[in-house]
């Protein structure tokens, strides 16, 4: 639908950052998901159906404070069946 009203050059100017800017911040998301991934933590454990896994950039246990309060703040939740293993 057009927009037919008249924009202020700031206005525009603001319109193009703006844009640029969600274009950045949308990689830095992916950049972070992907950092954030589960892993094997190795050692022993008895289940070896579920080992434990770690996060392989922050080493914290899966899922990590990061993935989940990203996965929570766009309202993925945190269902580790979902998820993608990555190598």
């Amino acid at each position: 639908m057009p927009v037919h009203t008249k924009l202020a050059g700031e206005d525009l100017d603001f319109l193009a950052d703006a844009r640029a800017d969600l274009l950045r911040f949308s990689e830095l998301g992916l950049r972070l998901f992907d950092l954030h991934q589960p892993r094997d933590a190795g050692g022993i454990t008895s289940d070896a159906e579920h080992p434990i896994l770690r996060c392989r950039s922050c080493m914290w246990r899966w899922p990590c404070p990061t993935f989940r309060a990203m996965s929570e703040s766009f309202g993925a939740g945190h269902d580790n069946s979902a998820l993608p293993e990555s190598g």
